[in-house]
């Protein structure tokens, strides 16, 4: 996997940087994860949602370990409104109680230990750090 490629799935030290400069310190943290898998892990011994299913049975208690969770999740069928040819297969939305909580999940010796099942599920991706509205805020 090309070094640019592997940027749209693993976190680079620029993107630590970012995060600590334009997300809150204080509060809850959601992240909109967009989702694409590999047709079959580069081993070729799995598919890529069966190693995502893999990387999210490992993570769910390192997540809880952190008080983290996930709010929702969904199958993507259509970019409706995006470039050309962008497809996702996945959308989930996972919250922390706070961006250093997620920052000790991703640096912690039990997530490193699993990470690489997450690597290997995915042609690309985007993680994008949200901070929800107020309840009775109106959207648009």
């Amino acid at each position: 996997m090309s070094a640019e490629m592997r940027t749209a799935i693993d976190p680079t030290r620029d993107a630590f940087k970012q995060l600590f400069a334009h997300a809150p310190a204080q509060g809850p943290v959601q992240m909109l994860n967009l989702l694409a898998f590999r047709e079959r892990t580069e081993d070729g011994l799995r598919t890529g949602r069966r190693a995502y299913a893999d990387y999210g049975r490992a993570v769910a208690p390192i997540l809880a370990g952190v008080g983290g969770r996930v709010i929702w999740a969904a199958n993507a069928h259509l970019a409706f409104i995006a470039p050309p040819g962008e497809h996702w297969d996945e959308a989930l939305l996972v919250e922390y109680p706070s961006r250093d909580a997620f920052v000790e999940m991703l640096q912690s010796p039990a997530y490193q230990a699993i990470v690489h099942h997450r690597t290997a599920a995915l042609r690309d991706a985007r993680l994008i750090v949200t901070t929800p509205l107020p309840a009775n805020l109106p959207s648009g």
